[in-house]
């Protein structure tokens, strides 16, 4: 049955395993590993806008990340099967970004909302920014007329995505952000004092000195090597796109009653 209302944490951490935001996800270990291993040999896409030099070039490095901030199977030789995201770390993670929106919302800073993954976590950023707002943050908004390679970097509900085609678009790249902020700096506009985004969207705000929380799935190492550096504070482990976006709804709801903001 759906969550009513704010879930309890252990409510929240059965909601999270029953709908696979997180425990045994629709992700594969051999995906997992390969993102893991694209990531260390420099493949670009998976670095989502960070610039992780020569730091993490051994794949057992990033596995190892990532079964202490993720809770994925720790095993090198585990290659083929079910792979898993502790729900308790979800939790964990989103306890840690509930006390920099408390923040945000005390110091009434200017927040930035944007995602890669607009078909799941699309609402997630809409509802935080409309609870931000309401306790007296700045929502930026971006400039116009700003684009990518990839298509048209827009904002709706409150929250930047990348168009193409007429259609929400789904981007590692960091190349949206670096578009917005690069906008705000030629039109005199300060930068966000906090970005609150995923994949590309967040590691670019981070690398460029932006405060910046967010999300990331399981084969999406960058992030979490990110905070493990301390260029991203915080990113919660999830599965990013699940059978229906309402099942993301009670974890808002824990996030914001964590962050003061019900």
């Amino acid at each position: 049955m759906p969550i009513s209302g704010t879930p309890s944490r252990a409510q929240l951490v059965d909601h999270l395993v029953r709908t696979r935001i997180a425990g045994d996800v629709a992700t594969p270990r051999e995906n997992n590993l390969s993102h893991y291993r694209q990531l260390a040999n420099g493949v670009r896409n998976f670095w989502l806008g960070l610039e992780l030099g020569d730091r993490w070039t051994d794949e057992q490095d990033v596995l190892a990340v990532m079964a202490e901030r993720v809770g994925v199977n720790d095993d090198p030789e585990y290659r083929f099967g079910q792979d898993t995201i502790d729900p308790e770390l979800t939790v964990d993670a989103l306890d840690r970004m509930a006390a920099r929106l408390r923040k945000a919302a005390e110091g009434r800073q200017r927040v930035l909302f944007a995602t890669g993954h607009p078909g799941g976590l699309l609402d997630v950023h809409r509802a935080t920014a409309a609870a931000l707002r309401a306790a007296g943050c700045e929502i930026v908004v971006i400039p116009d007329g700003l684009s990518t390679e990839e298509g048209y970097v827009m904002q709706f509900a409150d929250v930047a995505v990348l168009e193409h085609g007429a259609t929400l678009w789904h981007t590692h790249s960091g190349e949206p952000m670096r578009a917005v902020l690069t906008g705000l700096e030629r039109a005199g506009r300060p930068l966000p004092d906090l970005v609150v985004a995923d994949h590309g969207w967040a590691g670019y705000a981070g690398q460029h000195g932006v405060d910046s929380v967010g999300y990331a799935d399981c084969n999406d190492p960058a992030l979490f090597l990110a905070e493990a550096e301390g260029t991203v504070q915080v990113v919660v482990p999830l599965d990013d796109h699940v059978v229906s976006p309402r099942h993301y709804d009670p974890m808002t709801a824990y996030l914001l009653a964590a962050a003061g903001l019900a």
